[in-house]
């Protein structure tokens, strides 16, 4: 069904640009997508400085990336091919989140048939029918809010639906609630790692609503990828550093209980093996080893420089860091000469 009309041509219709200079007016930023012929699709931001209208504008590529292409982990196609529950994709804007999930629906759209209904503002990346039938929805165009056009495509019959930003807790609410019911939730949020996902997920509602979203979350959640881009070595583009938390039975646990979600950090560092989790250090570690990315990018992106570092000699606890200062100690005395000795005394 490709994309919304609002976005396919430079030429904005009367409507639209009526609509979009009225936001302008009211003092909002407005964000819009263009396709331009033989050129791309840009996204669009729109705000007024010193009286004046600005634009910003982002190039979009034309084609949908693959998961190799983008450096993502392989686990990300075992998330997509989940048949129910919640995917959300983290990072701070800029961090690639829209690429990510076009990967992962154009993944879903080749080797699935499923009804995909995809609720953006903007929309971005433009999907074709391949083997799924694929509805992309723009808020401000064909609906007037998240919250609103979640509920509706709730009684269309979708396999999968993607939200663009779960931005306040009636679209969270509603998201959670798609995902008990059947549905592969897809959504976004801006937070920089999985344990804080959970949190600001917690802390969208009230605290008499605390016990219960966690109970939903935890029955939900099939995985968190959280986004950070580093350059790679030599000036060749950018490469994702990414942190995934699996919705395994122990985090599940961490989540529904509020004395254990402390632990979830410590969870994804054990479950690199066995559920293919891993922290944003493991990532970079990796990407450092194999020269993807300088020592220098890899230590300044890291959740904690100084662990970073320790990683890097191969110690990976603090058991270990004590045995190797004690080590170093003794290898230092035994290079000193014995100045104690008769033999080394002044005359």
């Amino acid at each position: 069904m490709g994309t919304s009309a609002a976005t396919e041509s430079v030429t904005m219709t009367s409507t639209a640009f009526e609509r979009t200079y009225g936001q302008l007016k009211d003092g909002r930023e407005v964000d819009v997508a263009y396709a331009v012929r033989d050129h791309g699709r840009f996204r669009v931001n729109l705000f007024l400085a010193t009286g004046h209208i600005r634009a910003v504008m982002r190039a979009i590529p034309s084609k949908k990336p693959k998961f190799e292409e983008l450096g993502l982990p392989q686990v990300l196609e075992k998330l997509a091919m989940e048949r129910r529950g919640m995917v959300l994709v983290t990072g701070i804007t800029g961090s690639g989140k829209s690429t990510t999930l076009a990967a992962m629906i154009d993944f879903i759209n080749r080797s699935r048939n499923d009804h995909i209904i995809t609720i953006e503002d903007p929309i971005e990346f433009s999907h074709e029918d391949i083997n799924c039938v694929v509805s992309q929805r723009e808020i401000g165009h064909d609906s007037s809010n998240f919250a609103s056009a979640l509920r509706a495509a709730l009684r269309e019959d979708p396999d999968v639906i993607l939200v663009g930003e779960m931005r306040d807790p009636e679209t969270m609410a509603v998201a959670l609630h798609a995902a008990e019911t059947g549905h592969l939730v897809f959504s976004t949020l801006h937070t920089l790692n999985a344990a804080e996902t959970v949190n600001r997920i917690l802390g969208t509602f009230p605290p008499h609503q605390e016990q219960q979203i966690r109970d939903q979350l935890a029955a939900v959640i099939q995985g968190v990828i959280s986004q950070r881009l580093v350059p790679k070595l030599a000036g060749e583009g950018r490469v994702p550093a990414v942190e995934i938390m699996i919705g395994t039975a122990l985090i599940r646990d961490c989540i529904r209980e509020a004395k254990r979600t402390p632990e979830i950090p410590a969870i994804i560092t054990q479950g690199t093996t066995q559920y293919g989790m891993q922290t944003f250090d493991q990532c970079l570690l990796k990407l450092y080893r194999d020269s993807v990315v300088s020592y220098e990018t890899a230590r300044e992106a890291a959740t904690n420089p100084d662990d970073f570092d320790l990683k890097v000699r191969g110690i990976f606890s603090t058991g270990e860091l004590t045995f190797e200062v004690e080590k170093k100690k003794q290898e230092e005395a035994a290079a000193k000469p014995p100045t104690s000795s008769p033999f080394f005394r002044r005359p």
